[in-house]
């Protein structure tokens, strides 16, 4: 039986009904977007395949909780988030300095001050420069990098080709550097 052409409601029905090759299919589907999150929050390839792991686990064991108010993929989004800070927060619960390594790591509060400050306005910098791309820009640029999404699931959620998917994400960033080089030559 071939999956891979369902709709994702109809696959959720039949992994609600335990059907081991629907959930093989979602997983396909979602798995490189779930790592990409999972390994953004816990920095460790391993951790991140855990977490993911984890996070289908969980969404097929709780299906049943899944309204349909929200897409799938932001509900094991969620899941996965969730999952990934846990894991996070655990890591760095257990993750001890010796006395001494702290104190070297210690700046005064006026340098601190001032890393932080041109910090924001690097991350700044970057906000406006985005903002002052094309719709179509701002959205793929996005998709691509904040919300972990492949060219497939990008090309799907924006309704264009997969080459066109890859085309507007060249020019996106090529219109971003322009845009941070305009920024940059104006502060």
């Amino acid at each position: 039986m071939a999956l891979t052409g369902l709709h994702i409601d109809q696959l959720l029905k039949l992994c609600k009904e335990g059907n081991s090759l629907a959930q093989m299919e979602v997983y396909n589907r979602y798995y490189l977007a779930m790592y990409n999150i999972a390994l953004r929050i816990v920095k460790q390839t391993d951790e991140a395949e855990d977490v993911m792991q984890e996070a289908f686990l969980t969404a097929f064991t709780k299906l049943d909780s899944y309204k349909g108010d929200a897409e799938f993929g932001a509900w094991l989004k969620r899941i996965v988030i969730n999952n990934g800070i846990s894991k996070y927060r655990k890591s760095q619960y257990f993750e001890t300095l010796e006395e001494d390594q702290r104190d070297d790591e210690i700046f005064d509060d006026e340098e601190t001050e001032r890393v932080e400050d041109f910090n924001q306005l690097k991350v700044n910098t970057v906000l406006d420069s985005i903002n002052n791309l094309k719709k179509n820009y701002k959205i793929v640029l996005n998709l691509y990098y904040i919300e972990g999404y492949d060219h497939e699931e990008i090309s799907e959620i924006m309704k264009i080709s997969y080459a066109n998917c890859r085309t507007l994400l060249s020019r996106a960033k090529e219109s971003l550097r322009k845009q941070l080089a305009k920024n940059k030559i104006e502060s």
